[in-house]
């Protein structure tokens, strides 16, 4: 969201909230639009009003629709949604009040817990897509492809619990080292979700592979120090 952008929303939520508005920050540069997010003393059914009346003038400004929480709301749903609200805290930008997020942190088990749902749900998925292609080679090249993507942000994530936030080579390195995952099927796996059908890989061939990938990633993080 660009400065201007930026300061539209916040001048249209300072005539909203007056001095109820405590904070509002950007986050998630590489996403667009940017998400923003707004700490706000109280909240109510006229303020969502208000800003409903917004939205339009938002969105054709190039901005997203806000996030609106009171600071207490936020603390309090940290363990419930720690990888979203994670993200937040680990790439936030001030566009006023202070820091809002100083003193705050995941929790290494909500964080753990979060990523073994993730695991296991994309294992699910891929064993059931797998099945609907009735072994067809284009059909199972298909679910590696689209699936890739989830695969890597999963990587990302184990590597935060781990203490690091990687990309690119960094995290295929730290996913063969630290995960004992297959470099190749890795590479491969990233090579496919930085660029889809265009990256060279044979999806279909790479299936068993990605599969024993993905069930070993279950049983790493299932096993994680301090579980």
């Amino acid at each position: 969201m660009s400065s201007t952008v930026a300061a539209l929303v916040l001048a249209d939520l300072h005539g909203i909230f007056g001095a109820r508005l405590e904070a509002f920050v950007t986050y998630a540069p590489s996403v667009s639009p940017q998400p923003s997010l707004a700490l706000v003393r109280s909240l109510d059914m006229p303020d969502l009003s208000a800003c409903a009346a917004r939205v339009k003038r938002w969105q054709q400004a190039g901005a997203a629709t806000p996030v609106l929480l009171t600071r207490q709301e936020f603390a309090r749903s940290l363990d419930v949604f720690p990888v979203e609200f994670g993200e937040i805290i680990a790439s936030h930008e001030t566009h006023f009040g202070d820091d809002p997020f100083a003193g705050l942190a995941v929790a290494t088990g909500d964080l753990r817990r979060a990523c073994e749902g993730q695991v296991r749900s994309l294992l699910l998925h891929v064993r059931e897509d797998y099945m609907e292609t009735a072994g067809a080679a284009p059909d199972v090249a298909r679910v590696v492809v689209e699936s890739a993507a989830a695969f890597r942000a999963l990587l990302a994530l184990l590597s935060q619990l781990d203490g690091q936030r990687l990309e690119h080579q960094a995290l295929a390195a730290w996913a063969a080292d630290g995960l004992q995952l297959d470099p190749k099927v890795v590479s491969d796996l990233l090579h496919i979700a930085e660029g889809a059908d265009k990256s060279g890989v044979d999806g279909g061939r790479l299936f068993p592979a990605y599969l024993a990938a993905l069930e070993q990633l279950a049983r790493h993080v299932d096993e994680w120090p301090g579980r």
